[in-house]
Order: C-alpha cells, then sequence, then structure tokens
C-alpha cells in the first residue's frame, strides 16, 4: 500500500479511481455530503473540480492506492483568511468497504495530521456523522469532540442526522506558523 500527495498535475490521473471510492463509499453509507444513488458521473466531476484547489494551495489531497487501485484517501482543507493559517479542516476521509479493518484509515489519519504537523499547522478541525464508525477511529486517535449538531446533515438515504465536531492540537509551540496556507508538505 502507497500513500501519495498528489498535485494538481497528478490528480487527473487519480480521478477515475477516486470516482469509485466516492461512489462506494457513499453506496456503503457514510455521510460524506452526497446522496445515494451517487451516479459516477457525478462523483467524477466533483473530483474534477477539486483540481483547482489543489493548484491553488488551498486543499491537499492524499491518495492510498495499491496494485494500481485507489483504496482510499484523505485531504486538508487549508484556511486562506491571514488569522486561521494555524488550523486546517480535515476532509474526505474514505476506505474503499474492500479495504476496510486493515489500519488503512489510521494510515491516512496520521498521513494527514504529520504533514499538517510539519507545516507549522497546530490545530486540525473534522465533522462526522454522529455515531458513525468514524467517530471510533478518531477518538481512538486522541481527538477531542467539541460537540454536536442536531440534523446537521442528511445520510445518503436522505434522513436527516447529526453531525459531532471533533478537534486535535498538533505540533508547535502555540506561536503563529510562518507556512502559508498551500504549504502542506
Amino acid at each position: 500500500m502507497t500513500v501519495t500527495r498528489l498535485n494538481a498535475t497528478e490528480l487527473p490521473h487519480y480521478v477515475e479511481g477516486l470516482a469509485d471510492l466516492l461512489t462506494d463509499t457513499v453506496h456503503g453509507g457514510a455521510s460524506i455530503g452526497f446522496l445515494a444513488p451517487l451516479e459516477r458521473a457525478e462523483a467524477l466531476a466533483w473530483w474534477r473540480r477539486r483540481a483547482d484547489a489543489v493548484a491553488a494551495g488551498a486543499l491537499a489531497v492524499w491518495v492510498a492506492h495499491q496494485d494500481g487501485r485507489v483504496t482510499g484517501t484523505v485531504s486538508l482543507a487549508l484556511p486562506d483568511k491571514p488569522n486561521s493559517r494555524h488550523r486546517a479542516e480535515l476532509v474526505k476521509l474514505m476506505v474503499h468497504r474492500e479495504a476496510r479493518g486493515r489500519g488503512l484509515g489510521r494510515t491516512l489519519l496520521t498521513t494527514a495530521e504529520e504533514a499538517a504537523a510539519a507545516s507549522g499547522i497546530t490545530l486540525l478541525h473534522l465533522d462526522t456523522e454522529t455515531d458513525s464508525p468514524a467517530e471510533h477511529l478518531y477518538r481512538s486517535a486522541g481527538w477531542t469532540r467539541a460537540g454536536v449538531i442536531p440534523d446537521y446533515a442528511a445520510s445518503p438515504d436522505g434522513v436527516l442526522r447529526p453531525t459531532t465536531l471533533y478537534f486535535k492540537r498538533i505540533g508547535g509551540d502555540g506561536s503563529p506558523p510562518v507556512a502559508t496556507a498551500g504549504a502542506v508538505a
């Protein structure tokens, strides 16, 4: 298994596999912003639209792949405002259903956390569906529950569900980072 950070030139080469991963994740019931059934064309278009954010340094995307197949991904959304460059949002952590239970989610999470810390980011945050399997991963990785918002997002089947917010302090000494938003390693 290899985990690679994608740049704007590399992202298009992985779009097909990332679209397959996205549809598998949604069809598996994970609440990641899409409703089922998710058409492959919609998943392809969504990933293609991420290229501009990657090129601008506003989004860092890692992909896990093995034998030419995408098995997982994670991203960091990086703020563009001067007062928030010390933090980033962890987004779209996905592991293909066939690759689950082998530690890949933890590997992707650790990869994003370490890259963020290396770039001077000291605070990460995320949201996830309350009572989802992902919550166990985040809690066991040292993330702190900040609270729950009722009826925040619809699950893939269209039912409004609560969302739990998490944060994690990483690296740093508390002083503002000198890194720019696009500097995540």
